[in-house]
């Protein structure tokens, strides 16, 4: 009897803890987990608490730069995307009418914020008030490279992202910097030794894996999730932006060691070629985005950009280049408009096509469009006075922007390739001279025979 009775009381224990344990995962599941955002859904737009792990990072950040002023605005692009969708859901949602997390609940690791530098008034108070609100935070700094060729500022750092961590998400702070040319731009975010990489998932950061150049956004306020931000007011050219965002700088120590071997000309006539030049390409760059043809510096002008930073003052002329798929029928009566004057027409848009048109002072604008092949992408070339025509070979590249003249133009990302497919090695482009150069030159402005 004795025996039977502990088997009895032994059942009934187990079916009790079975009992409770099954009500403890009840529990979990229905009430935990939408508070704590554990059963957080892989679809997006599914309906989902507004205590998730990215939303309450999201939500106690924007608290913070708010409370501090300090000028935030979301780029993250996958957000943005959302954003856009649904874009007139969101301009009518008002403060704190929103019934459902959309938005910032979206599963992810990071979160991407930008700040405008010149704005930021108090940097290392949020800092600490970040900390002290929860958040862990890691600040990559790095010289200026605008500093590069000064020997009494190289060595000057400047903020270029912050990484705060709350929990197991963490929001990712790009820092852009007003250039020449009215764009932002934002530097490479390089770990030192002794930065812990494991601290977030670097690799997914979609900011910071080269230095990034973009228009300078206007921005509007909308209410996201509940949450009031300020986002670009025309999203998705932003996100489009992204992808094609890669900038190079000037070579500033090497132009700085070519003027010290070579003394600039500081002429009268070099001065206003100069000028000459730098107006008929901003004028050049205007026509061409007013019709939205892509084009990037070429020939002699990407070897001054190169070699030395600057316009080559015995060049006589302004050298572009344009892929041909990006030709429209209507660019030369867009120069013409412009006061550009077409001086010669080589070659035909199927085929080795180049187009010359004449600026103020004598100084010309050859634009030069390259085909693209298998392997390899090539432009004609056409001597003016004999009519004979010429094929130019160069490897595949791609386009960067870069910073020209106070202007942000792009150029060829592999540029040192590039110019030597037009000049030849490159100890011979770093350091040809004058006299060189109009020997190899024709007048009137055709490429160098090959």
């Amino acid at each position: 009897m004795s025996r039977i009775n502990k088997n009895v009381v032994l059942a009934l224990l187990t079916l009790t803890s079975s009992a409770f344990l099954l009500f403890q995962l009840y529990y979990y599941k229905h009430y935990l987990s939408t508070k704590n955002g554990a059963g957080l859904s892989k679809s997006k737009g599914s309906r989902i608490g507004f205590d998730s792990t990215q939303w309450r990072a999201v939500k106690k950040f924007i608290m913070l730069t708010s409370n501090q002023n300090v000028p935030v605005f979301l780029i993250d692009p996958l957000i943005l995307e959302l954003i856009n969708k649904n874009f007139e859901q969101v301009k009518n949602t008002s403060h704190g009418s929103t019934s459902q997390c959309k938005f910032f609940c979206v599963p992810r690791d990071f979160t991407a914020f930008a700040l405008q530098y010149h704005l930021w008034k108090n940097e290392e108070g949020w800092f600490r008030i970040a900390e002290n609100m929860g958040f862990q935070c890691l600040k990559i700094e790095s010289k200026d490279p605008r500093l590069d060729g000064i020997d009494s500022l190289s060595g000057t750092e400047i903020p270029l992202h912050y990484i705060c961590k709350l929990a197991t998400h963490a929001i990712h702070l790009v820092v852009f910097h007003e250039r020449s040319g009215n764009y932002l731009w934002h530097g490479h975010l390089r770990l030192k030794e002794h930065i812990d990489r494991k601290f977030v998932p670097f690799r997914k950061l979609q900011f910071g894996r080269y230095p990034g150049a973009f228009d300078r956004p206007e921005l509007q306020q909308v209410t996201v999730d509940g949450l009031e931000v300020l986002i670009p007011k025309d999203p998705m050219h932003f996100v489009e932006e992204v992808p094609h965002s890669r900038f190079i700088e000037c070579r500033y120590k090497e132009a700085r060691a070519f003027f010290q071997q070579y003394l600039d000309d500081n002429t009268v006539e070099a001065v206003a070629f100069r000028k000459s030049a730098k107006e008929l390409l901003q004028l050049a760059a205007k026509t061409l985005n007013k019709l939205g043809v892509p084009f990037w510096l070429s020939s002699g002008t990407c070897l001054g950009w190169y070699r030395q930073c600057n316009i080559i003052p015995y060049s006589k002329d302004v050298d572009l280049g344009i892929f041909i798929q990006d030709y429209k029928s209507d660019i030369i009566l867009a120069f013409q408009d412009a006061g550009l004057p077409l001086k010669h027409k080589f070659g035909k848009v199927e085929d080795s096509l180049e187009l010359s048109f004449q600026g103020k002072d004598d100084v010309k604008l050859d634009v030069f469009f390259f085909y693209e092949e298998t392997d390899h992408m090539w432009n004609g070339g056409t001597q003016a006075k004999t009519g004979k025509k010429f094929k130019y070979l160069f490897p595949k590249f791609t386009l960067c922007w870069t910073e020209f003249v106070d202007m942000k133009v792009h150029v060829p990302c592999e540029t040192l390739e590039y110019i030597e497919a037009n000049y030849g090695p490159s100890p011979k482009i770093l350091y040809i001279g004058r006299l060189a150069w109009e020997k190899t030159h024709h007048s009137e402005g055709s490429l160098l025979v090959k």
